[in-house]
């Protein structure tokens, strides 16, 4: 990503990159969206399937009810049971997810991961996650630049709704 425009890292006080990572934590908010992805939504199935101690999965879980990634709501059948939810700000997060897990899968364990990610129309493995300009064309890092908002050709037009 070239370009004589820098982003001054010091000065960027509304940044969106540091607010996703406040939103999401670490590691074990990611780990509890992954099983949420997969179908979980109560307490203890989380805490089964992650093995993960009850008082940092009921910390992760607040944190991502309080950002607006879960919805916590009780069950009508036993008001004690808890069910987890992703909302649409959560199922946002999917091609940020796939994208991790592809990215781990080229650099860190150089294995396909298991299951296999595929398309539920003919079962076929997904492409993966590219970076697209405005057209659909894939942009690699030489075709990438920092620019200003008064330098973006058509800024009025609103932010495109991820993972719709």
């Amino acid at each position: 990503m070239g370009g004589h425009l820098r982003e001054p890292l010091r000065d960027l006080v509304e940044c969106s990159l540091p607010a996703a990572l406040e939103a999401m934590g670490e590691r074990w908010s990611f780990m509890i969206l992954r099983a949420a992805f997969n179908g979980l939504h109560h307490f203890e199935e989380f805490q089964s399937e992650l093995g993960i101690a009850r008082n940092i999965l009921a910390n992760r879980l607040a944190r991502l009810v309080e950002h607006g990634i879960l919805t916590r709501e009780a069950l009508p059948e036993d008001r004690r049971k808890i069910a987890y939810a992703l909302t649409d700000k959560g199922y946002a997060l999917l091609p940020t997810m796939i994208s991790l897990r592809q990215w781990g899968e080229r650099w860190e364990t150089g294995v396909a991961a298991t299951p296999v990610l595929v398309d539920a129309r003919d079962m076929r493995r997904i492409q993966p996650i590219q970076v697209l300009s405005h057209d659909g064309r894939p942009l690699g890092k030489g075709d990438l630049l920092w620019a200003l908002p008064e330098d973006v050709v058509g800024e009025d037009e609103p932010l495109q709704q991820a993972a719709e």
